[in-house]
């Protein structure tokens, strides 16, 4: 049986295709895309499997193919039997180059697939289109003189809702950004979105007005979205690894630049440009071989430092929890001789002590007491770094603990001669908080700056400062080096001057005062003159 021809169709490959009616710009713009799209779908395939958004990704690939495969056929196809099949297919991957990208979006944005009910509305959508496909609401009729599909009224219906699905996928995506908690979040959806957008819009745009004017050769400026899609995906590949692919970029680099060069061959003429369009093929491909392999060899590199710091953190955390166990238990220890040598001293039923053993017994106590302190800053001060500490919040009035805490430390001021003085102005100092958390980190200001404090005095000022409470501690005591000031409140925190005074000084207590406070959104902060001039202690609370 005899092929029935288009009337201007002679065909040059296999009797099948006509290369030369189409326009040279049709093999420059498709085919390359083309073999970088399957390419980049195959290599994400290939590296990532099971992933949602990596399965979704593929099937835009595998569906924008398919459709410049179409695209093709109906530019070089002889026959006119397959330009019109081509014609009748070409909305079934148009439309789920669409679908797909809103799941690609939505999936790896949300990190989760998407709701049910979208599933729904766009498996009867494809199925209508599906069923639409050989009816006169898809092609109209065959152009035969032309030998050209003329669509009917349902590509009226497919770039309304393509322009649906781009104003979803933008909605999405715009959610997403003022959602994301870090900046890296950010720009990774700010640049996925617009890459999307980008693509679809300009493939919207390109086949929208080629089929309003009846120039087809606008359609073949739709691929340079897809370009511009597949570079920031390999962007996205390098910078944030996407997909979690190392070489991926490089080698797709390679594919863009070895394909661009080879698809000038499909339209120069002269033997001269043919030689120079060689070089450069062979130069570019040399080039990326090149590319390929260097980035190879720092990918490599990377892994193994990514290795390594892998391991180093997995031990440190093991250090970390092994010492924080320890500590625990020291505590325990401590605290059960403490309150051995408390109840000794205190409670009449186990009996008189000699006057001689009391002596060592209340400086035992004391020096348990101490012990239990230290091993508190530290675990205190461990927890709030990492994120861990409980607080408690509740409505309490401020000034009562400051009171509170301040009588209890008083004693400890007049035993070692120091003037001690609370004022408290007048006003409401009701705040919401940890009650048990913020008297700790009080008594912590004020223990510091009476143990640090060698004679002179210790004055505490409570006042209100427009919406917040704020707490001032001022001492006559050692001062702050220029050497301690910026470390004064991190862990560990303390300089000679600390020890000399206080062998025994934790480095943790101011540590685990900051911690309170910034939980409490507030702020502490430290003022001295220097060595030996004193210091002065600020404590500022919001009020709730």
């Amino acid at each position: 049986m005899q092929l029935l021809l288009c009337p201007d169709a002679d065909p040059n490959i296999l009797g099948l295709f006509d290369t030369a009616i189409a326009p040279p710009l049709l093999f420059y713009a498709y085919i390359p895309i083309l073999i970088i799209s399957l390419l980049f779908g195959i290599f994400v395939w290939k590296n990532r499997k099971g992933t949602l958004s990596n399965k979704y990704f593929v099937f835009i690939t595998i569906s924008f193919v398919i459709w410049i495969i179409l695209i093709l056929f109906q530019w070089i196809a002889a026959e006119v039997e397959v330009v019109h099949l081509a014609w009748q297919l070409l909305v079934l991957p148009e439309i789920l180059i669409y679908i797909f990208s809103l799941y690609f979006c939505y999936t790896f944005l949300s990190r989760k697939d998407l709701p049910n009910i979208f599933k729904y509305v766009l498996s009867f959508l494809f199925v209508a289109i599906l069923a639409l496909l050989p009816t006169a609401f898809n092609i109209e009729s065959f152009d035969l003189a032309n030998c050209e599909g003329v669509v009917g009224r349902l590509w009226d219906i497919i770039y309304v809702l393509e322009l649906v699905f781009i104003i979803i996928i933008s909605i999405i995506s715009i959610e997403k950004f003022f959602k994301s908690q870090t900046n890296k979040e950010k720009i990774l959806t700010a640049l996925l979105s617009s890459g999307v957008v980008l693509f679809l819009g300009i493939f919207w745009i390109s086949n929208y007005f080629g089929e309003l004017t009846k120039t087809y050769e606008i359609n073949l400026w739709g691929p340079i979205g897809a370009v511009t899609f597949l570079g920031i995906m390999s962007y996205l590949v390098v910078k944030f690894e996407a997909f979690n692919i190392r070489l991926l970029a490089a080698q797709a680099l390679v594919f863009i630049l070895t394909a661009l060069v080879g698809s000038q061959f499909f339209f120069v003429t002269n033997l001269t440009n043919q030689i120079l369009v060689g070089a450069t093929f062979l130069f570019a491909t040399a080039f990326g071989f090149f590319l390929v392999r260097s980035v190879k060899r720092e990918v490599q590199q990377r892994e193994k430092i990514e290795k390594l710091a892998g391991e180093l953190q997995i031990a440190n955390e093991g250090q970390a929890n092994l010492i924080h166990i320890i500590n625990h238990q020291i505590k325990g220890y401590l605290a059960k001789a403490r309150n051995v040598f408390s109840e000794l001293l205190t409670e009449p039923e186990y009996g008189p002590i000699s006057e001689s053993a009391k002596p060592m017994m209340t400086e035992g106590l004391k020096s348990l007491t101490e012990g239990v302190d230290f091993v508190t800053d530290f675990l205190n001060a461990s927890n709030i770094e990492k994120g861990t500490y409980k607080y408690e919040m509740q409505q309490f009035d401020l000034k009562k603990l400051i009171q509170n805490v301040a009588d209890k430390q008083k004693g400890a001021a007049e035993e070692k001669g120091l003037s001690f003085e609370l004022r408290i102005e007048d006003g409401d100092y009701n705040i919401r908080g940890d009650k048990a958390q913020l008297e700790q980190a009080v008594r912590n200001l004020i223990d510091n700056s009476i143990r640090y404090t060698l004679k002179g005095e210790v004055k505490i000022q409570m006042s209100k400062v427009k919406d917040k409470i704020r707490l001032k501690i001022e001492d006559t005591g050692i001062g702050i080096s220029d050497e301690l000031k910026p470390k004064l409140f991190t862990k560990g925190g303390r300089d000679e001057n600390s020890l000399k005074v206080n062998i025994n000084s934790t480095g943790f207590g101011l540590s685990f005062v900051k911690g309170v406070v910034e939980a409490h959104h507030g702020r502490v902060w430290a003022e001295s003159a220097g060595v030996n001039q004193g210091t002065t202690f600020f404590m500022e609370l919001p009020v709730n």
